[in-house]
């Protein structure tokens, strides 16, 4: 039996964003954009994540810690070119150094920790309930230069390393937590930054360790007779979760709650979605941004793996099904990598593992347009017809086999 035939991508020819020289917040990577529509606006907007140098007030003892933080960009032909702001971040990170400034104030205008303030990166936009969002992965401290040494503590200061403070894991490790900020569209389009968002919480809980990948869906979920907020998540230490997934590699969880800072507490409730069962997914798997409506209770969600250093980061897909009595569960998934570095632009960046990374995804005329990072150095932009995208989906059942034929896929 002859596999289905696979869609059509499109990828930028060259990177429609790079470093800026002549930036210091953004003079070492430009990459891991996400994308948005905004109600009376024909343009799409992004914004995309940025690491640079910095000035005197990114050094410790003379050495840059790097700070990443979040750019704005628009385009006015469907994402074929790009206007980016680079007169200052959208988004960027306080980098205080002393305990007493890390707190910031919440929406709802509570004394907060300021997870983000020391780095804000991968953005994941997305619309619920009338607002627009964004999901940030976050962290106290900034990382430094990692595509340099792998030291997620290398630039935090010794009083939080040394655990003698009341900020938990997430000092003590620098973990990735991640947080959520609502958008204000009008402040956002007439450039005022300083009031285009506004900390909601952070929707994962750091005291079960590093956490990323959070997307959040656009609409409430029926689980059983509760309607609930529902994110996916991929914690890096899944038994924290349950001891039915201390032998799992890093997996898509998800969390429901009754409202959206609920959502990094005790009051969630967690299931695993999905783990790794293809060659390309072996070391880990998290969803890549907010899954889109397809219509009879089916989302489509994007999602990457991870295989090993020298595979790196790859792109592929699922159909998720709503179920009335129960929790979200995976209905189609494609056995194949189906989206990854392969241009030489593509390929040549700070980050040594081959590396293509969305975070965000539109359809407009019946095209999906996805916004990705490539080498943790470049952004750019990919186009697939949405129909037949999910026809190629549909001929797998949950674990990726041929309906009409179900002898093993090819890994």
């Amino acid at each position: 039996m002859s596999h289905p035939r696979l869609p059509v991508f499109s990828y930028s020819k060259e990177a429609i964003l790079g470093p800026q020289m002549d930036v210091p917040w953004a003079d070492t990577m430009v990459l891991n954009p996400s994308i948005v529509e905004l109600p009376g606006r024909s343009e799409i907007f992004m914004l995309f994540r940025a690491c640079g140098a910095g000035g005197p007030e990114a050094e410790r003892e003379g050495v840059s810690s790097y700070p990443i933080q979040l750019g704005s960009a628009y385009s006015e032909d469907g994402g074929q070119s790009w206007q980016a702001d680079f007169s200052q971040p959208f988004l960027a990170p306080a980098l205080a150094t002393e305990e007493a400034d890390m707190f910031c104030q919440s929406r709802a205008g509570a004394p907060v920790v300021n997870y983000s303030n020391g780095c804000i990166e991968d953005p994941r936009l997305f619309w619920l309930e009338g607002k627009c969002y964004l999901v940030t992965a976050s962290r106290l401290f900034a990382p430094g230069a990692y595509w340099i040494k792998d030291d997620p503590v290398q630039c935090a200061p010794e009083w939080a390393v040394s655990g003698r403070h009341g900020l938990g894991r997430a000092a003590s490790e620098n973990l990735t937590v991640s947080v959520l900020y609502e958008i204000d569209r009008d402040a956002w389009i007439q450039k005022d930054y300083a009031a285009a968002s506004r900390y909601v919480a952070a929707i994962t809980d750091p005291e079960r360790g590093d956490n990323r990948d959070v997307v959040i869906f656009p609409e409430l979920v029926q689980i059983g007779d509760r309607h609930r907020y529902l994110s996916l998540h991929r914690p890096k230490q899944p038994e924290l979760y349950g001891d039915a997934y201390d032998q799992i590699a890093p997996s898509i969880f998800m969390a429901s709650a009754g409202c959206l800072e609920d959502l990094g507490t005790d009051k969630a409730e967690h299931r695993l979605l999905a783990e790794p069962i293809f060659d390309w997914e072996g070391d880990r798997i998290g969803a890549s941004w907010t899954p889109i409506p397809i219509g009879d209770g089916e989302w489509l969600l994007p999602y990457h793996g991870k295989q090993d250093a020298r595979i790196g980061y790859t792109q592929s897909f699922m159909i998720l099904e709503s179920c009335k009595d129960d929790w979200m569960r995976v209905k189609h998934r494609c056995p194949t990598r189906m989206m990854y570095a392969s241009q030489d632009w593509e390929l040549a960046g700070k980050f040594a593992t081959p590396c293509l990374f969305t975070c965000g995804g539109i359809v407009r005329n019946g095209q999906l347009i996805m916004s990705y990072g490539a080498a943790d150095t470049f952004a750019g932009v990919a186009n697939v017809n949405l129909d037949e995208l999910l026809n190629y989906i549909r001929a797998f059942n949950a674990e990726g086999q041929l309906f009409n034929d179900l002898e093993s896929v090819v890994k």
